[in-house]
Formats: structure tokens, C-alpha cells, sequence
């Protein structure tokens, strides 16, 4: 594979993130080649769809696949970006959660809800307007708005009506505003922050929907809670999404995986640069 130290990006398509990594590679003597995640049939400590590389670069978008292809590629002694630990944490919103909250770093107030019993338990617990979500997935999908009482229970309906209990836990929380913060993280260091706003159509902030957004200043209490998300997930690449309220920032999310054009857009930072180097540290 040549003088390059290899690793493959692992990921269902090659994205615009994926292609400006895999063209910054070279400047850091690496060469990234992408493994489509639907083909790795891991499992065998030999593997042969990660056999020869240095390491893994996960990106899938499946909140499904990146920690079991990561658990196994570490299995068969390929190291992954992120770790399969990091991963795992990441794609379940509620565990995250409780690591996070066990450890000092500040997140909203919130309620799991596993049966219709607990989102009446969460109704009379949390003050209207809240935002319904579910534990597992990204992207804004499935996340919805409760602005009046006597609509809950027929939103909750369509939760009722999907087939698998992995579909149907959800994560009931107050409603924070129509803006949010995403911190994108490479090693320990904070690459760049913007402010993502509701552009008027829809609701959500959510940087995948394309809404508003402006660079904002590195904060001292957001590179606080930065150092907290680090030194419970320990140094990765991550997107970290922060919601700000009375009493500070809190931590909505972490993606494991984060798409970073409208970072990159908004703050003029050469985020796959910096990845570049991590990815050269790592392996030297």
C-alpha cells in the first residue's frame, strides 16, 4: 500500500467531509480509502476487509453500525477513530447522558420514556412546550415539538405504532430555544464553534437541515465543558452540540461521526487539516 500510512473511512457513501479528508490525506502522509460499512463482514480476527490497515476512521451514519464495526475491528487489532467506547456512548443519547451527568459535565433536564406511562410521567413532570426524541439516531429525524397538552398523546401514537422497542425509546426534554452551538472537536482542541438558528420553515437547528449559522467565539465556559466531554469520551473527533439556558450551557449531544460543512462554512476553520494531523499523531 505504498509509503503512506493507511487507513480506511469506513462509511455507507462518500460524502463531502469523506472526500476533502481523503484529499487532505496526503499532506500528512497518509492515504485514506473508503470501506463501504455494508461490506466489512467482520467478525474473524483476520478479517480481511481491515486486514492491512493502520487504522480505522469511522463514519458511518448508522447509529447501528459505526460501534459494532468499531468493537470488532478492535477485536481483530485495528485501531478505530473513535474509539468503539466512544462510539457506544455516542449513539445512545441516554447513556451519554448519564456518563456526562455522573461526571460533572452539564445536560438538560430529561426524561427516558420506554411505555406510554412514562411520557405521562414526563407530561406532568416537565413544563410545555417539549421536544420528544428518540434515543438512537441523529440528523433532526424523528424529533418533535409538543406545544400543547391535548396533542401529546396522539404524537406519542406514531412512537406506539413503530415495530421495534429499540424504535420506540425516546428521550422527552424542555424545549431550550431556537438556537444551538456545535463545537466540532479533533484530538482535545476545539477546531471551531458555530450558532445554528431555525430558518423560519422548520423548527429544528439542527446543522444537517441546513438552517441559519455564524461562527462564534471559543468560550471559556464552552472549552470547560469541552475538556469535560473529552475526559469522559476520551480524544476523538466529535461534534458537540450545546444548548445555552439561564444557568449556563448544557450538552444536548455528541455525534461520533459529525458532518462539518456549515462549521467549516461559518468559521473558515480547515477542519479535515486538522483531522489530517490527529490521524499523523495517532500513527507515529
Amino acid at each position: 500500500m505504498g509509503s503512506h500510512r493507511t487507513v480506511a473511512v469506513v462509511a455507507d457513501r462518500l460524502a463531502w467531509e469523506e472526500r476533502l479528508l481523503i484529499e487532505a490525506a496526503p499532506a500528512f502522509g497518509l492515504r485514506l480509502d473508503w470501506v463501504n460499512d455494508e461490506s466489512l463482514s467482520l467478525g474473524h480476527p483476520d478479517a480481511p476487509a481491515v486486514k492491512g490497515y493502520d487504522t480505522l476512521l469511522i463514519r458511518s451514519r448508522s447509529y447501528t453500525r459505526g460501534g459494532l464495526i468499531a468493537t470488532l475491528a478492535e477485536a481483530a487489532g485495528v485501531p478505530t477513530l473513535n474509539t468503539a467506547r466512544a462510539i457506544h456512548a455516542c449513539e445512545n443519547k441516554a447513556a451519554l447522558r448519564a456518563l456526562l451527568h455522573t461526571a460533572g459535565v452539564p445536560v438538560p433536564d430529561h426524561r427516558l420514556v420506554l411505555s406510554r406511562k412514562d411520557f405521562d410521567t414526563a407530561l406532568a413532570d416537565l413544563p410545555l412546550p417539549l421536544v420528544l426524541k428518540p434515543v438512537f439516531g441523529g440528523m433532526g429525524k424523528r424529533v418533535t415539538l409538543i406545544r400543547h397538552a391535548d396533542t401529546a398523546h396522539s404524537v406519542y401514537d406514531y412512537i406506539e405504532d413503530l415495530a421495534h422497542a429499540f424504535e420506540q425509546a425516546s428521550v422527552v426534554e424542555p424545549y431550550l430555544g431556537g438556537s444551538s452551538v456545535r463545537c466540532l472537536v479533533v484530538g482535545r482542541e476545539l477546531i471551531g464553534a458555530a450558532e445554528f438558528e431555525s430558518g423560519g420553515k422548520d423548527w429544528r437547528n439542527n446543522a444537517a437541515l441546513g438552517n441559519k449559522n455564524r461562527a462564534v467565539d471559543h468560550d471559556p465556559d464552552v472549552l470547560k465543558i469541552i475538556d469535560g466531554v473529552v475526559d469522559v469520551l476520551g480524544p476523538g473527533i466529535y461534534g458537540v452540540d450545546l444548548f445555552s439556558t439561564p444557568d449556563g450551557y448544557v450538552v444536548n449531544e455528541v455525534n461520533h461521526a459529525p458532518g462539518f460543512r456549515a462549521v467549516a462554512s461559518a468559521t473558515g476553520a480547515d477542519i479535515p487539516s486538522a483531522i489530517g494531523r490527529h490521524l499523523q499523531e495517532l500513527l507515529t
